[in-house]
């Protein structure tokens, strides 16, 4: 699994027209799932993010001192089968290292709940759909994510 994390002072997702994921200070989670990925990487990846120290600490003095835990902050997850997509040759990219949407759903639904089960407010997009995706980037902080491998 790969995961563009956003630090944000707020993120939204909309399908139609229609909010279906808001948060406010937290998180911004692009997910992609690659063929091969299991439950072990949506935990792994769900327990990094979550502890990962990437926001102010409280009296300014450092830019990565506290956690998502630490800060109280949210996460909005949207599904991205695009980050495993292969532009190396030709001009149109390739998806064959992108999970089928049978096996990569259930892994990003997978994730959402190991969020929340450790105290992450936790909001999605619709897997699948056309979504339209607004943030205020903080910092800018954007980090990429890769579970490992095995």
């Amino acid at each position: 699994m790969r995961v563009v994390l956003q630090r944000v002072s707020s993120a939204s997702v909309s399908v139609n027209g229609a909010v279906v994921g808001e948060i406010g200070r937290g998180v911004l989670l692009l997910v992609g799932v690659a063929v091969g990925d299991s439950p072990a990487h949506s935990e792994w990846l769900a327990n990094k993010i979550a502890s990962l120290r990437i926001f102010p600490a409280p009296d300014g003095s450092s830019h990565f001192d506290q956690s998502l835990l630490d800060v109280g902050g949210a996460a909005l997850v949207v599904s991205q089968f695009t980050l495993y997509g292969q532009t190396r040759k030709g001009r149109r990219p390739e998806f064959v290292q992108a999970a089928r949407p049978e096996i990569a759903a259930p892994l990003i639904e997978d994730f959402i709940q190991r969020l929340r089960a450790l105290g992450v407010p936790t909001q999605s997009g619709i897997f699948g759909a056309d979504m339209k995706v607004a943030l205020v980037n903080d910092g800018p902080v954007t980090l990429i994510l890769d579970a490992p491998e095995g």
